[in-house]
Order: C-alpha cells, then sequence, then structure tokens
C-alpha cells in the first residue's frame, strides 16, 4: 500500500494529476496555472507534464474563465476552474448562479455541466484585502450548485477526484491556511471505494459536547478537543465536509448523545451556514438539547487588516469559551 506523508497542498496536486490521467476529457484552466503552477504551486508540473492544450493559463477574467468553462462542459469535458483566491470569486458569480446553476433545470435535464470551481479560502495567512474570504453561503444557497470543503491530506486528494468525477457542478473550497499540513495519504485507495464525497464524518469521537466545522475550523476545533480533555471534557468533533447538500444524519446522531452542540465556522454569523445547521439540529433533536446550539464565528464586517485577523478569526479561546457556555443553561 502506497502511503505517503503529503501536505495538503501536495496532496490536492497528487489528486489532480491522477484525475488528468485517468480522464481525457479533463482540463485545468485559470489564472498562472500552467507554467506558474499557481500562486500556491497547487498545479505544479501539470502543464509541463500534460500540456497547455490541457492545463490552459487564462487571462484575468474570472466571468470569462467560468463562461470558457461552461461550454467545454456542455461538450463533454470535465474543465477544472481555479479561482486565484476566495475575493476574485465574485466577478465570475453571475456566470456561476445564472448559468453553472441552473443550465441542468433549464434543459429539463439533458445537459450536465461536469466542472469543478476550486477556491482557496479563509484567511490567516497574512494576505491583503480580497485575499480572504469566506463566500461559502453564497454557494450553499444556490440551488443547483454542490458544495464541499476538504480539512486534510487523505480527504483532499481524495475528494477532488470525486468531484472531478461528478456529473454535477462542484465548488471546491480549499482551506488556504492549512496548505502546508502534512498527513498520511493512502494513494492507492481506490476512489470509488473511498469515503463519499457527500457525507460528513466524525473527526474525533467524544461524550460532552459536539463541535460541528468544516475546512480550516476543522482543526482548531480538534486542537480545542485536546486542551479540553486536560480539563475531563470529552469533545467530539464532526467534520462535516459537505456544506450543500448538508448531511446531518451523524450530527443528529452526536448531538442526541452529547445534548450540547457549537458550530463553528470562518464566515461571518450573520446568515451563515451555522444559522442553518443549528436550526435543523434545534429542529430534530430538540428534546435532546440541554442547551441551545452555539456560534462561533468571524464578526460581521469586512475581513480586516492582516495585523489584526487573528482578532477576528475564531480560535482556540473562542471555541472552548462557547463549550463552556454550554454547560451554562
Amino acid at each position: 500500500m502506497a502511503t505517503e506523508t503529503l501536505t495538503l497542498g501536495k496532496a490536492l496536486n497528487t489528486g489532480l494529476r491522477r484525475a488528468l490521467e485517468n480522464d481525457p476529457k479533463v482540463v485545468i484552466m485559470g489564472e498562472d496555472v500552467g507554467k506558474l503552477g499557481g500562486v500556491f504551486r497547487i498545479t505544479d508540473g501539470l502543464q509541463k507534464d500534460f500540456g497547455d492544450q490541457r492545463v490552459i493559463d487564462t487571462p484575468l477574467a474570472e466571468s470569462g474563465i467560468i463562461g470558457t468553462a461552461v461550454g467545454l462542459a456542455i461538450r463533454g469535458y470535465r474543465p477544472v476552474c481555479e479561482i486565484q483566491f476566495d475575493g476574485f470569486v465574485y466577478p465570475a458569480y453571475d456566470q456561476i448562479v445564472s448559468q453553472v446553476a441552473k443550465m441542468h433545470y433549464r434543459s429539463r435535464g439533458k445537459l450536465n455541466i461536469p466542472m469543478v470551481i476550486r477556491i482557496p479560502f479563509g484567511g490567516g495567512i497574512g494576505a491583503v484585502e480580497h485575499h480572504s474570504e469566506s463566500p461559502e453561503a453564497y454557494f450553499a444557497h444556490t440551488a443547483g450548485l454542490k458544495v464541499v470543503s476538504c480539512a486534510n491530506p487523505q480527504d483532499a486528494y481524495v475528494m477532488i477526484q470525486q468531484a472531478i468525477a461528478s456529473d454535477d457542478p462542484i465548488v471546491f473550497l480549499e482551506p488556504k491556511r492549512r496548505y502546508w499540513e502534512k498527513g498520511q495519504v493512502d494513494l492507492d485507495a481506490p476512489i470509488s471505494e473511498a469515503y463519499p464525497l457527500h457525507s460528513a464524518r466524525v473527526a474525533r469521537a467524544g461524550a460532552d459536547v459536539t463541535l460541528l466545522a468544516y475546512g480550516p475550523m476543522v482543526r482548531t476545533c480538534l486542537d480545542a478537543a485536546t486542551a479540553a480533555a486536560e480539563d475531563g471534557r470529552e469533545l467530539e468533533i464532526i467534520d462535516l465536509r459537505t456544506l450543500s447538500p448538508l448531511d446531518l444524519g451523524v450530527v443528529y446522531e452526536s448531538v442526541r448523545r452529547t445534548g450540547r452542540a457549537v458550530v463553528v465556522h470562518e464566515a461571518p454569523s450573520n446568515v451563515g451556514l451555522g444559522a442553518e445547521i443549528a436550526a435543523r439540529i434545534t429542529e430534530e433533536c430538540f428534546y435532546s438539547l440541554e442547551s441551545p446550539v452555539l456560534r462561533v464565528a468571524g464578526f460581521d464586517t469586512p475581513y480586516p487588516a492582516a495585523r489584526v485577523e487573528e482578532e477576528y478569526l475564531p480560535d482556540l479561546d473562542r471555541v472552548l469559551d462557547a463549550v463552556d457556555r454550554t454547560f451554562g443553561w
């Protein structure tokens, strides 16, 4: 079994390479994805090995990238579009919402749009304005799109291949602050037998409080669980993985056992995914809850300057404070 220690970024690169090898209809397109290998080097070496007809450097025009990919998808290709930074996706928002999400429904199921839109998202890297956004709620709210986020190298390697193989348009959110974190990756695991793409999973078992997170906040919650264990509390961490459709069966099962739930995400709390998840937990698990479902999220302000971003991002202290508050009712 070929198990290697890879960074999350290298795992994505390896998964993209496998997808290109396995299907000649897969094409990668985006700003600087070819010769440079992407700003974060996620596509490093791919143009050299597969050519500039399959790994395509595009103009700086996000709307044009997505619009071109729609045409390619209709013609039977499987385009993988890279949006260089999360804050750059908004010029493409019209194409994504008006065309990508609607085409299958508009054609009464006659047309599929098998495309992946990769977006490095979230903060924590000391970047300038427009480089640390969390736009997931915009896309999860849009019928016709699927939205997923990986949190570790193994999932990154598998999920990017699963997303590319899907016949549905998928927004694939990559936690950029975790690109350099390492983990074990099973390179021989058949993708057809891998954990399902649109399924949540327990990242750490516990009995006292359920913590729900995705993308970059999964690591934060795991660290919180380690810290809480020193005080005798067992936190159960669930990596949601899929944001649309949400997979909440494992969540309900956990909350019915623990009686307490905290949702954690970087995006602002107002009308965020945490609100939807909290509402659904309350509807399904009301008589099991020992306290209200709490949220730990970014503040309802534009993303701040890099020098103060650590004051904005949910951290260990804020997560543990929410855990403490769940025992106050």
